[in-house]
């Protein structure tokens, strides 16, 4: 008996895209009435003035919900095309039940559904596993989300955190596609620098302990590597690519921290005819959900436009990292 398997590999791309900001917006003031900083500082610091936290009605699942649906209008796929969902996220409050077939029964999806967790590198990890999928005939439409509320995990009196994250979700449907619009992926990890980013349980404000997962950061760790060790990674996605960085229309890294992308771009020597994404000025750092944010803010603001060809690079806790060049999709109309 001989098992069968799918022989006819096709191409996969984003079909669609959809994004959930929260309504509240959140600026750097509001924040210095618990931090013990300025507005000035955490500019000078971070590049970041304003971002979303989510209202305490916004559940991690009901953002998720939110892009998911605008996804799959822009892609003009149904639900029941949808053969698997993935959420990248490390703020699902529960171990168990993983937050995607919760996502997927609320959307009518039966399909197999379940979390990752890779941080802040969360989306492109689960966009190259979709492509996979797709790719192999595995599945013919994946729908992938990156989703955090970071606002409920932080101290809000650590000077390394407070004003850096921030909450939204970001979701786009991979599927078949004439050309491809997904590369290969440049990935990999480095746990031995696992102590770097962590979610541990904290005492907070001064208060008895609470069994409170809190994200700290050892902020200049992260950026003496990051902008160096993902220069590699980005020229890496390139070559698996096939694409030169002359041909690329916007860079889109993850939005950690302005001052990290602008060293990380000049390390990867983009030329100025490249667009970069800056949504980190306006949204803090989402984590996982931060790419896609910022692929749906270069496209509304008319810095990027669909079918142009990006860069897209993410790292975080793990420490885990990973980058393939990609086609933009469309939005919602």
């Amino acid at each position: 008996m001989t098992i069968q398997q799918p022989t006819d590999l096709t191409h996969a791309a984003m079909l669609g895209l959809g994004v959930h900001r929260p309504e509240r917006l959140v600026t750097n003031d509001e924040i210095c009435e618990v931090l013990d900083s300025t507005d000035e500082w955490i500019q000078t610091r971070s590049g970041i003035r304003t971002r979303r936290f989510a209202s305490e009605d916004e559940t991690l699942i009901g953002m998720s919900i939110s892009a998911a649906e605008k996804a799959l209008a822009a892609a003009g796929v149904g639900a029941e095309e949808v053969g698997c969902v993935i959420v990248a996220t490390s703020t699902h409050p529960e171990h168990t039940p993983a937050s995607a077939p919760q996502v997927a029964t609320a959307l009518g999806i039966t399909a197999a559904a379940f979390d990752i967790s890779a941080g802040c590198a969360g989306f492109c990890h689960a966009l190259n596993l979709a492509a996979s999928m797709v790719r192999s005939g595995a599945e013919k439409h994946v729908l992938v989300i990156g989703v955090e509320q970071l606002s409920r995990f932080m101290d809000p009196t650590d000077r390394g955190t407070a004003f850096i994250f921030a909450d939204g979700a970001g979701a786009v449907v991979v599927g078949p596609s004439e050309s491809a619009g997904i590369g290969p992926t440049a990935w990999g990890s480095d746990g031995s620098q696992a102590h770097v980013i962590t979610q541990t349980p904290s005492c907070l404000g001064g208060h008895s302990e609470v069994d409170h997962p809190v994200v700290q950061m050892e902020g200049t760790a992260v950026f003496r590597w990051a902008p160096f060790a993902m220069a590699e990674v980005a020229h890496e996605a390139l070559r698996l690519a096939g694409v030169s960085v002359d041909e690329l229309d916007a860079f889109i890294p993850h939005q950690a921290n302005l001052r990290i992308t602008q060293t990380l771009a000049r390390n990867i020597k983009l030329p100025d005819t490249v667009a970069v994404a800056t949504d980190v000025i306006d949204s803090g750092n989402t984590s996982a959900a931060s790419v896609p944010l910022a692929m749906e803010a270069m496209l509304r603001q008319d810095e990027a436009s669909a079918g142009d060809t990006a860069l897209l690079i993410a790292f975080g806790a793990g420490l885990s990292y990973a980058g393939q060049v990609v086609t933009l999709p469309p939005l919602a109309g």
